[in-house]
């Protein structure tokens, strides 16, 4: 049965009865493990989701180093097949979900799109004093208060985005008496102040310790960084910083100059 010590066991078995059955010499040991693991996945054998044997399963059956086995499973994570989870195992890589690199859409309707299931956690949602950065984009207000949310969300139950979001509060006055985990603050925010401008500024960045805990993935973990801001007519609404797990998430666009 996958996922179970047994099962795993097994599958590190036949992978090792199908390495020694492959022509001696040739492509190094690392690349031949590549290989078999890369085949079950290709062949739907190792579906979305499901865990890969343990490293320790995988040097036991083959009969090579760890430092071979963890090449393989590095290369593999590095091309976006398996995702590594620290101190838990290795699995088949979610497909990646995309977003359109210039269009503002809700992120519950893209996942929903694609025929997998969202939800959404909510860290906290309250008023505070903008800091001095955000302050100026907002406009004059010493000592101004704005909103802020920070919501993780998630695709089939795993994390693809932390939103950490500030609202002005003068449109959007009932922002703290949402509950985000049935509709996104996208959402809330298209109602009471319909979007009429939007803008993207987009960057790669390493994650903090406390969003790599918060999205479930290591401090290696290169990600994806949205700096949004959002206008309703000439004000500034909303101002959101988007983070995305590399290995999980990209951005798409089309062009046409005809």
């Amino acid at each position: 049965m996958r996922g179970t010590v047994n099962g795993l066991a097994g599958e590190a078995a036949d992978l090792a009865r199908r390495y020694r059955a492959q022509a001696p010499g040739g492509a190094p040991a690392y690349q031949r493990v590549k290989d078999l693991v890369t085949e079950q996945i290709m062949s739907g054998r190792w579906r979305e989701g499901d865990p890969l044997p343990s490293e320790s399963q995988f040097v036991e059956s083959l009969g090579l180093s760890r430092m071979t086995v963890n090449r393989a499973l590095r290369e593999l994570a590095g091309q976006g097949l398996i995702r590594r989870v620290m101190g838990v195992g290795s699995f088949v890589a979610l497909h990646k979900g995309s977003s359109a690199l210039v269009e503002v859409h809700n992120i519950a309707d893209e996942v929903r799109r694609r025929g997998h299931r969202y939800r959404a956690e909510v860290l906290y949602v309250r008023a505070e004093t903008a800091d001095p950065e955000v302050g100026a984009q907002f406009g004059p207000g010493a000592g101004r208060r704005v909103f802020r949310s920070r919501v993780v969300h998630f695709e089939d139950d795993v994390a693809i985005q932390l939103e950490d979001r500030y609202v002005h509060p003068d449109f959007a006055p009932g922002y703290l008496e949402q509950d985000f985990t049935r509709r996104t603050p996208f959402t809330f925010l298209s109602e009471v102040a319909p979007l009429g401008k939007g803008e993207h500024v987009v960057e790669a960045v390493l994650p903090s310790a406390e969003e790599c805990a918060v999205l479930g993935v290591p401090e290696s973990e290169p990600c994806l960084l949205i700096h949004r801001r959002t206008w309703s007519g000439e004000a500034l609404v909303s101002i959101a910083r988007l983070l995305h797990p590399g290995s999980r998430y990209r951005l798409q666009g089309t062009f046409d100059n005809r």
